[in-house]
């Protein structure tokens, strides 16, 4: 892993996610890049305050201004000598946050995006389309995402909820070379529901064979009943203290995303730990 994409807001939960991001690029010797995108002020900015519309020219002073300052803040952050033992580029754009991250994504070619997420609330679990939810759903590298400081940055105990698709087979082997910089063990974990129930000794057949065409050394094989999928990760990964919780989302957009939802995306919103995603094709 050669560099690590960490988009930064300043926030609590921003500085948390660069955190970990930092503790990782120190571990594995990448390069880590802070993104910070400030969207362009428009008449709809200012809606909030009661005010309709402004002028051209003060809507570009108002952004000005905003990369003016959000400059500032990024520099301080590179330049902080906490982080000195990591080589950090500061990256300021304008525009969308979403496409921000993409643009860079592809530009300098990342290997690994970790960004903060705030979690789901009764209220937040009706909006569909966040930015973190849009990167965990398309990008083309893995995502690691963070809601709070986690117990530790030494991910000894992986638990790797895996389908055992060919598809996820670039994936596996990202989880395999995280597992080996961190000299971890690897939970292999199979939830069964009541709507897709299979016996535990097939089930457990097919993860060894999983596990041996990885080549992996140190692993559990688990089953874990519970009545949904994402429930039954978050809490069998609460039931060995796990330190991160790796999976496989296949991406669904549009209405097939809106049916059938997305578990990996329901976990990184519900689960305390953090979690890396990864997009494959179905």
């Amino acid at each position: 892993m050669k560099k690590i994409l960490i988009p930064v807001d300043y926030s609590k939960t921003s500085a948390v996610a660069f955190d970990v991001a930092f503790d990782i690029a120190k571990k594995d010797g990448a390069e880590l890049i802070a993104l910070n995108v400030v969207e362009e002020a428009t008449p709809e900015s200012y809606r909030i305050s009661g005010e309709w519309q402004k002028s051209n020219w003060e809507d570009r002073l108002f952004t000005f201004e905003l990369l003016k300052k959000s400059k500032a803040q990024l520099e301080k952050l590179v330049k902080d000598p906490k982080y000195a033992a990591v080589k950090i580029t500061g990256e300021l754009r304008l525009g969308n946050p979403y496409h921000g991250i993409t643009t860079i994504v592809t530009e300098r070619k990342v290997d690994l995006i970790v960004m903060g997420t705030k979690g789901h609330s009764k209220i937040e679990d009706l909006v569909i389309g966040t930015n973190t939810e849009k990167v965990v759903r398309h990008s083309h590298c893995p995502v690691l995402t963070v809601q709070r400081k986690p117990a530790t940055t030494e991910f000894k105990n992986i638990v790797y909820a895996t389908s055992l698709s060919k598809e996820e087979e670039v994936f596996s082997r990202f989880v395999k070379k995280t597992q080996e910089l961190y000299n971890s063990t690897i939970h292999l974990v199979r939830i069964n529901t009541p709507a897709d129930f299979q016996r535990d000794r097939v089930v457990k057949d097919a993860m060894f064979n999983f596990a041996k065409k990885l080549q992996l050394k140190n692993y559990t094989i688990n089953v874990y009943n519970d009545l949904a999928e994402e429930e039954g990760i978050i809490y069998f990964s609460d039931s060995i203290n796990a330190d991160l919780i790796a999976m496989a989302t296949h991406g669904r957009t549009g209405f097939a995303h809106v049916m059938a939802g997305s578990i990996a995306e329901d976990v990184v919103g519900h689960s305390k730990r953090p979690v890396l995603t990864f997009v494959v094709k179905r």
